[in-house]
């Protein structure tokens, strides 16, 4: 009996095409990946000398090649899907569509392990049915199964858009159902504040006067120092629903903001956000957040950042700040949200933001206008905010009013 100590290693002779012996045979068996069956073919070369059974696994190989029915290349999957990325590019330099979108795109069509070229690369876009999809959801699940939902949405996404564009061409009719993955809502954490909690438990006022507390008491990370910039920072987002992000608040430049009254506002432009382009109104704190930074810095420039402009790299100052503020969580006891039992975050304060919004607006906020000014959708707004605030008594007055 042949060991397995004994036994050489498979021997690749191209992809999707080797060799290989098993424990208690002398013939080597071939293993060939066949592409429109989307599964290994297995099959013995009848023979002991490796040499020959290379020749006759290059052989069936090609048989099987010779008998794939050819797909032009104008009607394949991969075709389309490089018009199709061709198009999100183009799309973003018009700023008709975010870079992280585009971003996302790229990585569930391109993914070497996972992606939808690998598996769908040379098949017919004309013969792809639900159960196609359905067949690939499958064979992703078996190699990824942590993959959550939002990254199978996000293939299901690509996956049609690249349909999209051959049916739009005229190839194809119309779009195979896909079914879309349930993603469990998970509530954002934020700072609880009143009237939601008392005001001994109102943990936004405690981290905010915590961090006015440290300054000048050299609590630092790094020696990079909580100071007047970092409360301003946190102040900043809270009241102008921005994201704590390189493409939107560390990339906020002096000539992006205006000072508009009535009601008094800043107008930020943001212009490369997660979801594209948009100006964002603030809230009226943020205006005097505003005029500090301008007499913290009065020989700015219209293109200075107007936080930490001392800092080219914007990665840099964010994983800086990022950091200073899991200290500062950390010296107040507040790193988690007691009622998600989530860590906190930067993001934490922007969903503070939005939470303030809905709650102290006591229901009158529009949640459409709230939703375009973070950068939003009214449906993310409702899922992830709104449905597990409570009801107050103002918001249940609201839902009864028989208007004026």
């Amino acid at each position: 009996m042949v060991t397995n100590k004994s036994l050489p290693a498979a021997i690749k002779i191209y992809k999707g095409l080797s060799i290989y012996r098993v424990d208690g045979s002398m013939n080597w068996y071939v293993r060939i990946w066949d592409s429109k069956k989307k599964k290994y073919l297995v099959k013995s070369t009848g023979c002991d000398n490796a040499v020959q059974a290379r020749e006759v696994a290059q052989e069936l190989g090609l048989s099987l090649l010779r008998n794939a029915p050819q797909v032009e290349t104008n009607h394949t999957f991969k075709h389309f899907a490089l018009k199709m990325l061709n198009k999100s590019n183009l799309e973003v330099q018009r700023g008709d569509k975010s870079s992280g979108y585009n971003h996302s795109l790229k990585f569930a069509v391109q993914n070497a392990d996972w992606g939808l070229l690998d598996y769908f690369g040379d098949t017919d876009v004309r013969k792809l049915k639900t159960h196609n999809y359905e067949t690939f959801l499958n064979h992703v699940a078996r190699k990824r199964p942590d993959l959550s939902a939002s990254t199978k949405n996000t293939l299901m996404a690509a996956f049609r858009n690249v349909l999209k564009i051959a049916r739009d061409e005229g190839v194809i009719d119309y779009l195979p159902e896909t079914p879309r993955t349930k993603q469990r809502d998970n509530p954002r954490p934020f700072f609880r504040f009143h009237p939601l909690v008392s005001k001994d438990e109102d943990a936004y006022q405690m981290l905010m006067k915590g961090v006015k507390d440290m300054i000048g008491k050299d609590v630092n990370v790094r020696g990079f120092e909580v100071d007047e910039e970092l409360y301003d920072l946190m102040l900043f987002l809270t009241h102008s629903f921005v994201r704590p992000t390189m493409t939107e608040l560390y990339a906020i430049k002096h000539s992006d903001v205006t000072i508009a009254d009535d009601p008094k506002r800043l107008i930020v432009t943001v212009r490369n956000g997660k979801t594209g382009y948009r100006g964002a109104n603030t809230m009226p704190a943020a205006v005097s957040v505003y005029e500090r930074i301008k007499e913290r810095h009065p020989n700015h420039s219209s293109e200075d950042y107007i936080f930490y402009p001392e800092y080219d790299n914007r990665q840099t100052i964010s994983a800086m700040v990022q950091r200073l503020f899991k200290k500062v969580l950390d010296e107040l006891g507040l790193e988690r949200d007691v009622f998600t039992e989530k860590k906190h975050t930067l993001y934490s304060l922007r969903h503070t933001a939005i939470c303030m919004r809905i709650v102290n607006s006591e229901g009158q906020v529009n949640i459409y206008n709230l939703a375009k000014n973070a950068g939003t959708s009214v449906n993310q707004i409702e899922r992830f905010y709104a449905k597990h605030l409570p009801l107050s008594a103002e918001l249940a007055r609201n839902l009864q009013s028989f208007g004026k």
